[in-house]
């Protein structure tokens, strides 16, 4: 059983994030909640900045599932206080159409590092997809 009181509850500041981890041509991640940081041993979580009218290269993150929380500006369609799912194996691509940088907060179900950089085209304008399941009905 672990000690609670060794290995309880952490705080990480700001001024504690590691841009030491993977990164994507146009943006930049820093981890918050890994092993390392805060002795987490199922997630990772940090944090990604996209300056104004960028856009990254297209990649994906292997078999982690990605959540990502969007705290200023606007990708796509989401904005502040909007999350967006990325499924495992899924190649995305994040663009900044506005004047003022993009700031989201990003947590993944692993612990590694997992960035798969791709060397496709990217898009200058996104593609709608949606979802249509048994649940997901497609819109009228």
């Amino acid at each position: 059983m672990t000690d609670w009181r060794e290995h309880g509850v952490r705080i990480v500041h700001a001024n504690e994030l590691d841009t030491n981890t993977p990164q994507t041509a146009g943006m930049s991640r820093a981890a918050a909640i890994d092993f390392a940081r805060a002795g987490a041993q199922k997630i990772w979580a940090g944090t990604v900045t996209i300056d104004p009218a960028a856009k990254t290269g297209a990649h994906h993150h292997g078999e982690l599932e990605s959540v990502i929380y969007v705290l200023k500006g606007r990708v796509a369609d989401a904005g502040p206080g909007d999350f967006i799912f990325v499924p495992p194996y899924v190649p995305h691509q994040e663009i900044n159409a506005a004047n003022e940088p993009l700031e989201c907060v990003v947590v993944r179900s692993g612990q590694e590092p997992v960035v798969v950089n791709l060397d496709i085209e990217g898009v200058e304008k996104p593609q709608t997809v949606e979802w249509v399941d048994a649940i997901h009905r497609k819109r009228s």
